[in-house]
């Protein structure tokens, strides 16, 4: 089927592609994008359990905190709308931009996308940095969420395009490794910056996010541009000799003719929105959807924003919970590693199944512990049972860091077809940082309200995508995407209805109206 190609347009099955060192490098360098998205989540928890911060941003939770110690209960001292909207404006502006990203996306092309990405992100780090009062403090979030929401557009769609399908699911999740090695570069600069004297720490802690931020902003001027996005441009030549490079063969000709075909393809879509909700199209943007609201509802954002915040909760003194939340944070990146070299042998499905048990019995053994151990205004969490939590919530982690986290980006970027590609990629960014919003500004207020049931709330959800995947999602590993229509969703179950309706009607439509038209075919 030639309308097909997310990442066929990254090399498939029958297309001659070798791994060059050009392939790995643009790829290495557009992934920094998930750097900075990765540093912004572990950052704000860091600095938000910091004393000095608190005192000038947030002065009545430092009077909970730190003066009123014990008045409040335990699972409430951090219960603040302010404090979540520093967290959560990131996602929120994130959410808005990825539409003008969409469009971005489709008419600059990836390159110059993360590009922009880049000059949000350094914008917002001074202006977080030099932060004087609240509201400038909110601004710089917005202008990194900003940078977020183009990033997390560009970024994916990118290396999908850019990999050759065999190794198509590995170098996709160097996007999600990076957000991990992220999270744990900013809790290590978190639990340095905590020790500074003078309380100018966390200026530090917001202002070392310039380091991705410039990583990505170089990486997007000197990588090239996807075939994919220069042939929709009308770029052929130079989308051809960019197939060379990247493919390290003169012997492109077919899968350029399929990239030409599947750009011609999707140019007869006016309205891609519109196309998206289409009968054909409802398993890929299904299950776009649900992936992202399940990624956020096993509650690991919950966990990573909030880490110090939350160990501190649990009774574990300042130094303490940094430390706990860099250990999170290492079996994060160590364990997203595992799903590099697992993704494409033993498949998206294995590994999310495997991973919803895990994290299920961590998270309900947490909640006993958490009920017997931590009550409002007492926390007699010995030694034993602390190191035990931390134990648990890294079981927990690493089971999302080889399946969720990574997957839950992988599989909506390798199954919409090229004509709904930009919107797709737009949807699934738009309801991720939705969801992880809503997620960032209730969380500190459902910790006070749920207590350890919390851990109950998000397990139960863990149990309902399981099943989700069980039955409903298909594998989609060693598939090239031109190929996933045919191989995957006519073959599934379930979905196979909608395929097969859909395109029965389309055919009928086509033979009434134009007979058969040589100048399609390449």
């Amino acid at each position: 089927m030639a309308g097909g190609g997310f990442a066929k347009g990254g090399g498939g099955g029958d297309f001659e592609a070798k791994i060059t060192p050009i392939v790995i490098i643009s790829c290495i360098m557009a992934a920094t994008g998930g750097l900075m998205f990765g540093y912004d989540v572990g950052v704000s928890g860091g600095v938000t359990s910091m004393p000095p911060f608190l005192k000038k941003f947030f002065p009545t939770v430092y009077r909970k905190t730190v003066e009123e110690k014990g008045v409040d209960s335990n699972y409430c001292k951090y219960d603040n709308q302010g404090l979540q909207l520093f967290t959560s404006s990131l996602y929120l502006a994130g959410l808005t931009a990825t539409f003008f990203a969409s469009y971005t996306t489709r008419r600059l092309g990836r390159r110059l996308t993360m590009l922009i990405a880049g000059f949000f992100f350094i914008v917002g780090v001074i202006f977080n940095a030099a932060a004087q009062d609240l509201a400038m403090l909110i601004v710089g979030r917005i202008l990194l969420g900003c940078g977020v929401g183009f990033a997390n557009q560009a970024v994916p769609v990118f290396l999908s395009e850019i990999a050759p399908s065999r190794i198509r699911g590995a170098l996709n999740i160097l996007f999600q490794l990076n957000v991990t090695i992220g999270i744990l570069f900013a809790n290590l600069v978190n639990y340095g910056t905590n020790k500074i004297k003078g309380g100018w720490g966390w200026r530090l802690s917001l202002g070392l996010a310039g380091i991705p931020a410039v990583l990505l902003t170089l990486g997007a001027i000197f990588v090239v541009d996807t075939p994919n996005s220069l042939i929709e441009r009308g770029r052929l030549e130079e989308g051809k000799a960019v197939l060379k490079k990247i493919r390290g063969t003169d012997n492109i000709e077919p899968e350029f003719l399929e990239l030409v075909e599947a750009s011609r393809v999707a140019k007869e879509v006016k309205h891609p929105f519109r196309n998206l909700l289409k009968r054909r199209n409802r398993p890929q943007i299904v299950i776009s959807i649900a992936l992202q609201i399940f990624q956020q509802f096993t509650g690991i954002n919950a966990i990573m924003f909030y880490a110090p915040v939350l160990f501190n909760t649990l009774g574990f003194k300042n130094d303490a919970s940094l430390y706990s939340a860099v250990i999170t944070g290492a079996v994060n990146v160590l364990s997203t590693i595992v799903s590099i070299y697992s993704v494409d042998k033993v498949g998206r499905r294995m590994l999310l199944l495997e991973a919803g048990v895990q994290m299920f019995l961590s998270q309900v053994v947490i909640a006993i512990i958490l009920g017997i151990k931590v009550k409002d205004h007492s926390d007699d969490l010995s030694k034993g049972f602390a190191v035990l939590v931390v134990v648990l919530v890294c079981t927990f982690v690493s089971s999302f860091a080889w399946s969720w986290g990574p997957l839950g980006w992988l599989i909506p970027s390798e199954t919409f077809p090229l004509e709904t590609r930009s919107a797709g990629q737009s949807v699934t960014v738009c309801v991720n940082l939705l969801f992880t919003f809503v997620i960032a500004q209730a969380f500190l207020s459902m910790l006070c309200h749920f207590k350890f049931g919390i851990f109950l709330f998000f397990s139960g959800w863990v149990l309902i995508m399981s099943f989700f995947v069980f039955f409903l999602l298909p594998e989609t590993k060693n598939v090239p995407i031109e190929e996933m229509t045919e191989r995957v969703w006519k073959q599934h179950w379930f979905w196979k209805r909608f395929i097969d309706d859909d395109y029965a009607a389309d055919e009928k439509v086509a033979n009434v109206s134009n007979g058969f038209d040589p100048t399609s075919r390449l």
